[in-house]
């Protein structure tokens, strides 16, 4: 399904019980994100680097004025690297900073769907001897017998990652 047509369709009202995730593919996982942090989707573009940022900070682009970071998130959680296709896009997100909140690109391999996902068919993730990745996220969930990984973003892009890149971008 298209991802304008899956935002378009998807019931928009909301309650207490039940929240909505875009869900995108990553190394053959499906992963979600809060739709309400969403800002839009776009295409994958050249990207401009940046000096001393870490591996997984592609560079910046310039989105109608505002400087935004990119960040590859097979590089993120450590997955081999690919070449980018037809279906690689930039998911744009506001991520809570330290001081402010903050505009992030990431790339994944392809959008999935909008879900409608209960909380109480969320399931906290499994302790994995304290692994690095699994603070990255929220919960699980299963939804059409999929199992769906949600990510938490602002612990996933991090104050540290945005406040700490931002001044090495400003000063670019």
């Amino acid at each position: 399904m298209s991802t304008a047509k899956a935002a378009a369709g998807a019931d928009r009202s909301s309650s207490a019980t039940s929240e909505q995730y875009l869900t995108f593919m990553l190394a053959g996982e499906e992963y979600g994100v809060d739709i309400l942090r969403v800002q839009e989707i776009k295409g994958w573009d050249k990207v401009t680097r940046i000096p001393h940022t870490p591996e997984f900070v592609l560079g910046v682009i310039n989105l109608r004025g505002t400087v935004v970071p990119i960040l590859d998130l097979r590089r993120r959680f450590g997955l081999e690297t690919i070449a980018f296709g037809p279906t690689t896009v930039v998911i744009v997100v506001k991520v809570a900073g330290a001081r402010t909140e903050r505009t992030v690109g990431m790339v994944v391999d392809a959008v999935s769907e909008v879900y409608n996902v209960d909380v109480a068919d969320t399931k906290p993730p499994p302790d994995v001897c304290g692994s690095v990745e699994t603070i990255f996220v929220k919960a699980l969930a299963t939804v059409e017998e999929k199992m769906l990984i949600l990510l938490d973003i602002d612990r996933l892009i991090g104050n540290s990652i945005v406040d700490d890149a931002a001044p090495a971008m400003v000063a670019a």
